[in-house]
């Protein structure tokens, strides 16, 4: 009897588990368009592609959903609206923000750090990595020592005091 009560208690149990994780369900709405326009989001995308989100800093605002991007997105959009061009959208963004925010910044002496920076880093990776192997090079040779004649017949006893530890 306490069995079936169990049973009956624990399978009650999974019905409401089961209704419960069916309630976001019940609460989803019918998804909203993406645009009004196709046309215009294309474009205010492939413009928002050459822009870095300055939270984010390693996505575009396109693919970025922080508060601050999603700004920018809204403010290139009302440009496009307005009839800017990409080059007038991305040039008034470069004002306001500098070169940072282009996704990829022109090569010129204000951002000669940002093309240059990983290379030298890398380089100067290489040169601190040799150096340590060269190190480690020189401190091997130094403790490798030639050993007296003294010794070497001692090792040499002690070598064969184990091989004969060994056989009985």
């Amino acid at each position: 009897m306490r069995l079936m009560s169990f049973v009956s208690a624990g399978l009650a149990a999974l019905l409401l588990l089961l209704l419960l994780l069916q309630a976001p369900l019940l609460l989803a709405k019918e998804a909203a368009p993406l645009a009004e326009d196709p046309a215009l989001e294309k474009r205010v995308n492939e413009i928002a592609a050459e822009l870095r989100c300055l939270v984010c800093q390693n996505q575009t605002i396109a693919d970025s959903h922080a508060d601050l991007a999603v700004d920018l997105k809204n403010q290139v959009r009302d440009m496009v609206r307005s009839g800017k061009t990409q080059d007038e959208i991305v040039d008034y963004m470069v004002k306001r923000y500098g070169d940072f925010v282009r996704y990829r910044p022109p090569v010129k002496a204000s951002t000669y750090l940002l093309w240059a920076g990983p290379f030298l880093l890398l380089f100067l990776g290489i040169v601190v990595l040799m150096q340590n192997l060269k190190k480690r090079r020189l401190l091997a040779d130094e403790q490798e020592t030639v050993l007296s004649p003294e010794e070497r017949e001692h090792l040499a006893q002690m070598l064969k005091s184990e091989e004969e530890k060994n056989k009985s």
